[in-house]
């Protein structure tokens, strides 16, 4: 079975306007539209920067008891938690880079590599 709706817990987490703090969230895996819609936003047209903001408003679909997540909710985040969910967004859809440990054959030594993702060369 696919898993599409992942959990999380933001390092801070999000204060609404009546002073709650909201941590717990799920986010669900991205569509192509999730990714292509957002690119006619005129937010994202006159700052391309904003992409992120309105691209997390799509995919996160809880986050606490906050009742509906917009880009209003995504530009209340801390830094830290603005970071983490796209870390998060990047892992779970495939785009952060895969690493393993491997051991050198002539020093013996452990070293992290990156994999590459299939069809990369």
């Amino acid at each position: 079975m696919l898993v599409t709706d992942f959990a999380f817990e933001l390092p801070k987490g999000y204060i609404d306007g009546a002073g709650n703090l909201h941590r717990a969230g799920t986010m669900r895996l991205a569509t192509a539209a999730d990714e292509i819609y957002p690119l006619k936003d005129p937010r994202v047209q006159g700052w391309p920067a904003y992409l992120i903001v309105v691209l997390l408003s799509r995919v996160v679909t809880k986050l606490g008891g906050v009742a509906e997540i917009n880009p209003g909710v995504i530009e209340g985040l801390f830094s830290e938690d603005l970071t983490y969910l796209q870390e998060l967004y990047n892992r779970i859809n495939g785009l952060a880079p895969r690493v393993m440990s491997v051991r050198c054959p002539q020093c013996d030594e452990r070293h992290e590599v990156e994999v590459p993702i299939l069809g990369e060369s």
